[in-house]
């Protein structure tokens, strides 16, 4: 049986099941915080129906892009963020998804992009503050 990677619940509070891991060989090479851990997001802010801001543990904001559109997730109290592919690092859009509750069945909403927001982007955030 195929592992299929941790998962992250965010909500009013961080429930993680993810086990530590080292990051991956790709992030070590590159710029520090162009990938982070599943399991350091602590809070989200639905940005329309196709992107979610996740707030990671050292201030630092990441947009995640959807793929279509994920309804519900706009009036989510809780999201988890599951990783594919066996790590708990997020780098780029197809190493993660959104699954988010909803009174009509669960929503998995893949992540097609991943961009971390700049220390103005992320001050302008009205929710940021």
């Amino acid at each position: 049986m195929k592992s299929i990677g941790p998962m992250v619940m965010i909500g009013c509070a961080l429930l993680s099941g993810c086990a530590s891991q080292a990051a991956p060989q790709a992030a070590a090479t590159s710029t520090p915080q162009q990938c982070f851990s599943a399991k350091s997001i602590y809070s989200f802010h639905a940005i329309g129906d196709d992107a979610v801001d996740v707030e990671i543990g050292s201030h630092r904001v990441y947009r995640l892009d959807l793929a279509g559109v994920c309804q519900d997730i706009r009036w989510s109290n809780a999201i988890a963020v599951r990783t594919l592919g066996g790590s708990s690092w997020i780098c780029r859009g197809v190493d993660a998804e959104v699954i988010v509750p909803s009174p009509s069945g669960t929503q998995r909403c893949l992540v097609t992009g991943v961009r971390q927001l700049s220390d103005a982007e992320a001050q302008a955030l009205r929710y940021y503050r």
